[in-house]
């Protein structure tokens, strides 16, 4: 038996699990992760992504900051792959009882499922910061510069986490709840490096921890089950 067949095996026989998924999760989707070879901590710009991507630079250099967010966070033509579908799929027959995500990009949502819990936001959800009007993704697409609110003039915030920020204590309290009491918690897409994101795994104490990563993590050594294959091709193999 590989790997892979262990893995849809005791997906089979569980019936409370939870899927803690990073932006591993989307790259078969087209989206840029982080920190692989290719990703976008990789690449040059005059900024690193970490700078233009907190909320100081935001507030100081909102102009850059749109640049980058429009070029590089608005993937708005992304479609699901397998593995958001088939999530998607074991929700739907009562297996699955929650996903909760660090990516923005709203693919879960799209691919059907949930109970779709957003550590650090959407890119589907902007607010005016004066008004506190709500705009789209596609609004935020279509706007020159810096987006303005086009009731009151106001300046437009995505809601999304942004470094220096904290994440949403109700969001960390109800991933709490279903990390502690899953009997399957599946690690997947993500490098495991971002806190406090990253330590809500911890609070897991079965004994069917699955981690899949195409890269080595800190939490291999406490896994049940560790495969290190794109993730989208390792969902295709779940029969629901």
């Amino acid at each position: 038996m590989t790997v892979v067949d262990t893995f849809a095996d005791l997906v089979k026989h569980s019936n409370n699990i939870v899927f803690f998924g990073g932006a591993g999760v989307s790259t078969e989707s087209g989206i840029p992760d982080f920190r692989s070879v290719d990703g976008l901590y990789n690449q040059t710009y005059k900024y690193r992504p970490e700078t233009i991507l907190s909320h100081s630079f935001y507030m100081d250099n909102p102009e850059e900051f749109f640049r980058f967010y429009h070029d590089k966070m608005l993937c708005l033509d992304a479609k699901p792959n397998m593995a958001h579908i088939k999530l998607a799929e074991l929700e739907k027959a009562g297996k699955l009882k929650a996903i909760i995500t660090q990516n923005i990009d709203g693919l879960h949502q799209q691919a059907g499922s949930t109970n779709v819990l957003e550590l650090h936001g959407s890119v589907h959800r902007n607010y005016c910061l004066h008004c506190h009007k709500f705009f789209n993704a596609h609004y935020m697409a279509s706007a020159v510069g810096i987006p303005k609110c086009d009731a009151c003039g106001g300046s437009i915030k995505p809601d999304v986490v942004l470094y220096e920020e904290g994440l949403d204590d109700d969001v960390i309290e109800k991933s709490l709840h279903y990390i502690s009491h899953a009997d399957m918690l599946i690690i997947g897409g993500t490098s495991l490096v971002v806190y406090p994101a990253a330590g809500l795994v911890r609070y897991y104490s079965g004994h069917k921890l699955v981690l899949i990563n195409k890269s080595s993590t800190s939490m291999d050594d406490r896994a049940d089950l560790v495969i290190h294959d794109p993730i989208g091709e390792v969902f295709q193999h779940i029969i629901v």
